[in-house]
């Protein structure tokens, strides 16, 4: 393999990578701000879910403009054509993000409007949760481009049946990882409310992921052909039956763990169904964006690989000084 090839292959991994991070760790603060009316009933119950996200989920979207920044740098005809060509959904989900911060700084301070504050926390985290979903759906499965890479079809274009689907299973995912994390962070009867939805969970995203995969085999039969495809497809139902066996065991970081493990799988999955596309065209084939045919030059690709072999291991790091020294449970009496 030459080194330009290696490259564009070691770049397709590392977004990869900073999408699972941001999947895995904004989906639980995301999670729980739909779950937000369904886990809290008093207010004292809803100061500790602030609470639970607090030190955390400004840190967690670190990894989403990390992952976007990684993709204008290597693949920038794929940038191009994602953001110019989804560009309605993505404002959609850029203000959202915009107005969940701003909601989670004024329900604090803005006591009279509390409720409306409340109420655009949960939008503005059921939006992206559904929207990112939907946006790969459309990726994987494939849109219309022209031969200058350009998107050519319409926003109505983006609302088939797949990516529909897949939308729900990531916005199951996301569900799950805040009921999972909530039911980590939290004791008791808060802790019972958010098993309790785990549970419900559970049974809702394996079901919409069967569906999914009955769909992924009749929009994209070649899946048929990728093994590795098969083998996540197996580590995404294991981590759903251990995730299950670890709740009622009452094991709640192992419960977590597992949430976790199948999204990095359905990641997995997309990862193998997908290579070596970034943006599959529908209308024909040899029109598809791939790592090959968009990424930069292998000057840029290697200077870039340096900057972040240097700069990943801070944010790793931070990130895992951050949840340890915010480990434990998060107790009522403390306040908010």
């Amino acid at each position: 393999m030459e080194t330009w090839d290696l490259l564009r292959n070691i770049w397709f991994i590392l977004v990869g990578i900073f999408l699972v991070g941001y999947s895995i760790l904004d989906g639980f603060d995301l999670g729980i701000g739909i779950l937000f009316p369904f886990l809290a009933k008093k207010e004292k119950e809803k100061q500790m879910l602030y609470k639970t996200i607090g030190p955390f989920w400004d840190g967690n979207e670190v990894w989403l403009l990390t992952g976007g920044g990684a993709l204008f740098a290597a693949f920038p005809h794929a940038y191009a054509t994602v953001f110019s060509g989804f560009y309605l959904a993505l404002m959609v989900v850029l203000f959202a993000l915009i107005f969940r911060a701003v909601s989670l700084e004024f329900r604090s301070h803005d006591h009279k409007r509390k409720g409306f504050w409340e109420g655009a926390f949960i939008i503005s985290s059921f939006l992206p949760s559904l929207l990112y979903g939907v946006a790969l759906g459309n990726i994987v499965a494939g849109v219309p481009l022209n031969s200058r890479m350009d998107y050519t079809g319409n926003f109505f274009t983006l609302l088939r049946p797949f990516p529909l689907i897949i939308g729900l299973l990531g916005l199951t995912a996301i569900l799950l990882q805040g009921s999972t994390f909530a039911g980590l962070k939290l004791s008791g009867e808060l802790r019972e409310r958010a098993c309790k939805t785990t549970r419900i969970l559970t049974n809702v995203h394996l079901a919409l992921f069967m569906l999914s995969f009955l769909a992924t085999v009749l929009y994209i039969p070649d899946v048929l052909q990728r093994p590795l495809a098969w083998i996540f497809t197996v580590f995404v139902i294991l981590s759903l039956v251990f995730l299950r066996i670890a709740l009622q065991k009452g094991k709640d970081l192992l419960v977590f763990i597992m949430s976790s493990t199948s999204f990095l799988s359905l990641w997995g999955i997309v990862g193998a169904i997908h290579f070596p596309n970034l943006v599959k065209a529908s209308n024909d084939t040899t029109l598809s964006i791939t790592i090959y045919n968009a990424s930069s030059s292998e000057l840029t690709l290697r200077v870039m690989l340096i900057i972040a072999l240097i700069g990943m291991p801070f944010v790793v790091g931070y990130t895992i000084f951050l949840y340890k020294v915010f480990k434990g449970k998060v107790r009522i009496e403390e306040g908010y």
